[in-house]
């Protein structure tokens, strides 16, 4: 079975990839299993730049296939923001409440409730080849705090078409539609189809 290093060792989405991954005949790893080490600097400017800051870093440190992604949301009310610096965002209280309840104000002050959810994943095959896939699910920004599954924003963000925030979704039901799920899909479909 061929090894492929998932650059990441948050859990949350370490799980998600994980049940996303298992119907393909790949042994994925993640640093998890690569205890201490060290990320590199995220300073991209895009999602795109720094899902591939951290896949080439992976691919040179482990000369092992390597993929990375950078996720996050983008609320109309918030000017398009956090966007690729919706984790810093978040951790700036600690309490995660806080800030999704800051949000919420801003959003219904404004009354714009449009956002997205955004996931770019860099595969890199050796260290001239990166290939891209990209993720987005478009929703609005839910007028509480709801749901106990998920991470970050989920429990603010109900998808287009939904009457549930992610967080009020089981890991299989978000699965189905969230932004890193379309974005496994496209990577899965190449691995499948050319490796």
């Amino acid at each position: 079975m061929k090894e492929i290093i998932f650059f990441s060792n948050n859990k949350n989405k370490i799980q998600e990839i994980s049940n996303l991954f298992i119907k393909f005949n790949y042994k994925l790893l993640s640093l998890n299993d690569y205890k201490n080490t060290v990320s590199p600097i995220e300073n991209g400017k895009t999602f795109k730049d720094n899902a591939k800051i951290k896949s080439i870093y992976g691919f040179k440190k482990f000369n092992k296939i390597c993929f990375a992604d950078d996720s996050g949301i983008c609320i109309d009310a918030l000017n398009g923001g956090p966007g690729i610096n919706s984790k810093k965002y978040l951790e700036s209280d600690n309490k995660i409440n806080s800030v999704l309840n800051k949000i919420i104000d801003v959003v219904k002050n404004k009354n714009k409730y449009e956002a997205f959810f955004e996931t770019s994943i860099c595969l890199t095959l050796n260290i001239n080849k990166q290939l891209f896939f990209t993720g987005r699910v478009y929703g609005k920004i839910s007028l509480k705090i709801k749901g106990k599954n998920g991470f970050g924003y989920d429990p603010i963000f109900v998808p287009n078409g939904m009457s549930l925030t992610f967080s009020e979704m089981s890991l299989r039901q978000k699965n189905l539609l969230s932004h890193r799920a379309v974005a496994i899909k496209k990577l899965s479909k190449y691995l499948t189809n050319s490796i």
